[in-house]
């Protein structure tokens, strides 16, 4: 509870700029507030404090010293594909010459202030120097994890990258000083450095950077698909289970690879609705007919109470049981790549739909 206390006056009061949209109403979108089709998100402040108060964490050990992996190549030639896991949600995503960034953070902490909050366990896998020029960078969503406004900051101030962010969050963006943003509504699209469409995906989520009620679901959450020459690549952000990934498979086609978060999801009270546990992540790639899936979202800031190493154990037994090929699903490590070939009947590589 004393982490909780030292963060209440932040979370209630801090970053108080609230992004807005201005777009009819539609399905998931009420002329204020964004909602996902279904359902809505229910947890609020009072499950929060049962959260803190009925904690059973797993297991974590802070480990500093760990060596980022090498530097990436500048770039890849068209038709390849090259994923390098940096940490939590950030991947470096290579392909047909262009250089892509999602949820990027390479801060101490994911919180609105430096001197409380989740603390990183592991550092990043590749130091923020080793980078190569970065043309894109994905936003899911405005949580604190995935939206850090002082990596963002570095980003534009060493590669001036283009900043793709769900409806409503380009509003912060600019507010900091991050002009050059496009915002996206569900299945509508940017186009990316090599002539192929960044589209905006529906994912199961919600938004707010403070507790206030009144700050919820003012911007949108998404996922995304890169459209490569060797078909589709998926990237999740943050989601529990549903639907959307069958509906975005029928979309694009099986997926290149799959970038689906695998941790943060216990207690399955609180966390089911917003992250998906392991089992589920595999379910979800099978929905995609992905070619190769990573697990991310994992093993680097103490979120929920599922241990360190515990998503990682989980996502392996759960693809073992479920997969004619378990290797298919790994969990990322930090600073490792991997290098996945182009499908054998690629998708074509879509135009994009205009914003």
């Amino acid at each position: 509870m004393t982490r909780l206390a030292l963060l209440l006056p932040a979370l209630l009061l801090g970053a108080c700029l609230a992004p807005r949209w201005d777009a009819e109403p539609d399905a998931h979108f009420d002329g204020r507030q964004f909602r996902n089709p279904g359902a809505p998100f229910d947890v609020g402040f009072t499950d929060l404090l049962r959260f803190y108060a009925t904690r059973e964490p797993g297991e974590w050990r802070r480990n500093m010293a760990i060596a980022p992996g090498p530097p990436p190549p500048q770039r890849v030639g068209e038709g390849e594909l090259r994923l390098t896991f940096i940490n939590h949600a950030t991947v470096l995503v290579q392909a047909d010459g262009g250089n892509l960034l999602t949820d990027p953070i390479w801060s101490e902490r994911a919180s609105p202030v430096s001197w409380a909050g989740p603390k990183r366990y592991r550092p990043p896998g590749i130091a923020f120097e080793d980078l190569p020029p970065i043309d894109v960078v994905m936003i899911s969503h405005n949580h604190y994890d995935h939206l850090d406004l002082p990596t963002l900051q570095r980003l534009q101030a060493a590669f001036d990258p283009l900043f793709v962010v769900p409806a409503g969050d380009d509003v912060v963006l600019r507010h900091y000083g991050i002009t050059r943003v496009m915002a996206l509504d569900w299945w509508h699209s940017a186009k990316l450095p090599g002539g192929c469409a960044l589209t905006a995906v529906p994912v199961k989520h919600w938004s707010g950077r403070r507790l206030l009620p009144s700050g919820r679901n003012l911007s949108l959450w998404a996922g995304y698909v890169i459209g490569t020459r060797g078909g589709p690549v998926y990237f999740a952000g943050d989601t529990g289970y549903g639907d959307h990934f069958v509906a975005t498979r029928e979309r694009f086609g099986p997926m290149r690879a799959a970038l689906l978060p695998i941790g943060a999801y216990e207690p399955r009270w609180l966390t089911a609705y917003q992250h998906m546990a392991p089992v589920e992540a595999v379910q979800a790639h099978k929905d995609l007919l992905a070619r190769f899936s990573l697990g991310i979202h994992y093993g680097v800031f103490e979120m929920a109470d599922d241990g360190m190493h515990e998503p990682a154990a989980a996502l392996i037994a759960a693809a073992r049981a479920a997969l004619p090929d378990p290797t298919r699903f790994p969990p990322a490590a930090e600073g490792q790549h991997y290098e996945i070939e182009p499908l054998k009947e690629p998708a074509s590589c879509p135009s994009p739909v205009p914003s």
